[in-house]
């Protein structure tokens, strides 16, 4: 039986909400965004176009023409959300998600809350992205293009000072390993800087700060220890404890990451399953599920995934002021991303699909389409039984960031005090199962009722601007 929540979802009707500021201003900035990146790619191409001929010279028109159409559309969405239009059938491009897609749209028609400011929060945003993607699939010449690949690998490379004092730590780290692994305590402790590192990395999530300054993103950054100590009263939820104790169990243990942003968020995602595999004897192998195509900005592909390693192994990729600043800093990176690469080749690291899949997918990575349906995780087992199997025998699944969890908890109305495994519904048990996550969208649970109170009667946008985060676990049943 197909599980449902009773509370309804969270969506633009209510104005207060974050739902609503989404579609009335971050929506329209990420879309402008998308008509600008095609606007400079067409410049070149257009530009281009006047040192070639023959053939060469009819396919660059052709994609330039096709990149215009792009613009056309794009421009042509932005409108039609502003105006609380219809949502539009997703055309079939040949991709995953086409038919349920539309299927939801027409339930969605059938009770009229199928326009941008009546549908459900976690469908349409979800659904916009995939619209997107449909207006580049279905072009020769654009199918392989990130609108967010640039944004994503520019603000990657401004991390560069969190980066290179990351490794240097890692590298310190590494003199003393063996007996770090022998210390269940040393252990714990360096556990929890883990934890904490890798929670608030996500401070790079590109589709929420449109407000910040790089300084804010540096300071966010932070994963020194004083820092991290204030951050503690931050954290509404935390299951460090528990999970801690969990991981202690396993032998040759597999850890799988549900990734959510490229850049700073993923190297702190790959420096935490460094020290799972290098540093404890309890977990030999890491899993990464990435996004098979542009989602949400900054979400994780196979190209970011592969680029990664590339940009990191590249002294030139950070600022030379940066590697200037953090003595030996490239040096130990250069250490710690070759020791990554190793286990990339030896599949001690691996994606959870071929790391050369391109952008959309193909046969062998099928079983990924889930992540990128607007599908809640509650019935994965019943609804997406490729995605399922993956992660059944895994020792820990740990998803990361605020999309993940929104899905987790089906993104709707739940009183903040409900129960994590009652939010989670039917996937409560089915595998140890961490969520590392921010807050920066209305959801919530696993919060006493008194402190949820008190923080909605501060009027503090405790719910949706990032300061506060929860970490939340729930073992694999006996049962």
């Amino acid at each position: 039986m197909t599980f449902a929540s009773s509370y309804p979802p969270y969506d633009p009707t209510d104005i207060s909400g974050f739902s609503y500021e989404t579609v009335v201003k971050r929506w329209p900035i990420i879309l402008a965004g998308v008509v600008n990146f095609l606007h400079n790619k067409c410049h070149t191409l257009s530009l281009d176009l006047a040192s070639l001929d023959g053939e060469e010279k009819v396919a660059l028109q052709k994609k330039l023409t096709e990149g215009t159409g792009i613009i056309e559309k794009v421009s042509k969405l932005k409108y039609e959300m502003a105006r609380d239009r219809a949502l539009e059938r997703i055309p079939e491009d040949g991709e995953a998600n086409v038919e349920l897609y539309n299927a939801e749209l027409a339930g969605l028609e059938d009770s009229k809350r199928n326009t941008w400011f009546t549908a459900p929060w976690l469908f349409a945003e979800c659904y916009l992205y995939r619209l997107l993607r449909a207006f580049f699939v279905l072009t020769e010449h654009w199918k392989s293009e990130d609108p967010f690949y640039e944004q994503k690998v520019n603000t990657f490379r401004q991390s560069g000072t969190s980066i290179l004092h990351i490794a240097t730590t890692m590298h310190e780290l590494g003199s003393n390993r063996e007996t770090v692994k022998a210390d269940p305590e040393k252990l714990k402790v360096l556990f929890n800087e883990m934890i904490q590192m890798c929670l608030w990395g996500n401070a790079t999530d590109l589709s929420l700060l449109t407000h910040l300054s790089q300084a804010d993103i540096q300071h966010l950054q932070s994963v020194g220890k004083d820092a991290q100590v204030a951050r503690q009263k931050f954290i509404l939820k935390d299951d460090e404890e528990p999970v801690w104790k969990h991981i202690q169990t396993l032998k040759d243990g597999r850890v799988d990451f549900v990734l959510d942003n490229s850049g700073f968020e993923l190297f702190t995602d790959l420096v935490f399953a460094d020290f799972l595999v290098t540093y404890t004897p309890y977990v030999s192998k890491v899993v990464c599920h990435p996004k098979l195509i542009p989602w949400f900005v900054s979400d994780v592909t196979p190209p970011d995934f592969r680029d990664t390693f590339t940009a990191l192994a590249d002294p030139s990729f950070f600022p030379e002021d940066v590697t200037i600043a953090v003595e030996s800093g490239m040096v130990n990176l250069k250490e710690m991303v070759s020791r990554w690469t190793s286990y990339l080749e030896q599949g001690v690291f691996s994606l959870s699909v071929p790391v050369d899949t391109p952008l959309g997918g193909n046969e062998a990575s099928k079983p990924a389409d889930f992540w990128t349906s607007s599908k809640p995780y509650w019935n994965m087992e019943t609804e997406a039984p490729g995605a399922f199997e993956t992660l059944r025998t895994s020792g820990l699944v740990i998803f990361k960031g605020d999309l993940n969890y929104r899905k987790l908890t089906g993104d709707v109305r739940w009183p903040a005090w409900t129960s994590f495994e009652e939010a989670i519904g039917p996937l409560a048990g089915k595998f140890p199962l961490l969520s590392l996550r921010t807050n920066k969208a209305d959801v919530v649970v696993g919060v006493d009722k008194d402190v949820a109170e008190k923080l909605d009667a501060s009027g503090e946008k405790w719910r949706v601007e990032g300061r506060y985060a929860l970490v939340s676990f729930l073992p694999r049943s006996q049962s």
